[in-house]
């Protein structure tokens, strides 16, 4: 995605891409809760709609909650994060993630009801296709990071790349909940935070045929969803909801979607992130993974 801003306008953040990306007019109709969500009636949505379960978000968040080399990380901050495009870096920075295009259509909804969560914002972030993170692991890039605010059904709609399978981890995207665009910029609490599963077909198929994803097929091998330190103590209808639903080919690339039920009377989880370098364990408290493998 190209982006021509002038140079006084690279740090302004967030709050500077709101009005630009949605237009003044949209965001204000959705900052005043105009009742766009029972105006657009039910989305269409699969049979069910059950709840996601509390994840940790790990040590790569880049969400201000963490730091890396003293200083505090946040891409939430930065100028260019509203984005539907997530491959290349914004910003400053150039950098452009390499990988199987993966079109994802995520729909967010509140689980009483599946109404959708219009004028919700959602944080989405994941490895490149050997585990590595921008903005810690390759310091130099924040590509694989964006926000998106969902339109009167819910609907948020990125671009990316199918994100590869790391040591210790089941392929996973994570992501944040935001009441509002404001919320997430002002570090206030998420309503959610999750990961999304990628499909154990699929991702094999992918790492297998596709020589970017040159850790994929080992580190698959070694992990289930049972045995996963995230996925592994959630339900089998959890397991099912928060699965990507994926359509494509390795020579074409991939859409997914899911739809993303909050539960907002759900206990909050207690796993934050912590600095680079605490204690925990892969995807237990104070922890999400060992440090992923350079080949």
């Amino acid at each position: 995605m190209t982006h021509s801003h002038d140079h006084d306008d690279h740090d302004l953040g967030f709050s500077h891409d709101l009005p630009r990306m949605i237009g003044r007019r949209k965001l204000l109709s959705i900052l005043g809760g105009v009742g766009l969500a029972s105006a657009s009636g039910l989305p269409a949505l699969a049979a069910q709609c059950v709840a996601l379960p509390w994840e940790t978000a790990g040590p790569y968040p880049a969400d201000g909650s963490n730091s890396r080399d003293g200083s505090v990380v946040n891409a939430l901050t930065q100028e260019g994060v509203i984005r539907e495009d997530l491959r290349p870096s914004f910003g400053e920075m150039t950098a452009e993630a390499d990988g199987l295009q993966l079109d994802l259509e995520l729909t967010l909804v509140d689980a009483d009801g599946c109404t959708p969560l219009a004028g919700h914002a959602i944080y989405v972030w994941h490895c490149d296709t050997t585990g590595l993170y921008s903005l810690y692991d390759t310091p130099e890039a924040n590509y694989l990071r964006g926000v998106g605010v969902a339109d009167d059904e819910g609907k948020v709609k990125f671009t990316t790349i199918v994100p590869g399978c790391y040591d210790g981890r089941w392929p996973h995207i994570h992501f944040e909940i935001f009441e509002s665009p404001e919320a997430a910029v002002s570090g206030a609490e998420p309503v959610l935070t999750a990961q999304i599963a990628l499909p154990d077909d699929e991702a094999a198929k992918i790492y297998e045929q596709d020589a970017r994803y040159s850790n994929g097929t080992r580190n698959l091998g070694r992990i289930t969803i049972p045995s996963d330190n995230v996925f592994g103590d959630n339900t089998d209808a959890e397991i099912e909801q928060q699965t990507l639903a994926m359509s494509g080919s390795v020579s074409d690339g991939y859409t997914g979607t899911l739809t993303i039920p909050v539960d907002f009377d759900a206990e909050k989880s207690t796993m934050a992130a912590p600095p680079m370098g605490g204690e925990g364990g892969p995807g237990g408290p104070g922890g999400d993974m060992p440090s992923p493998p350079k080949n």
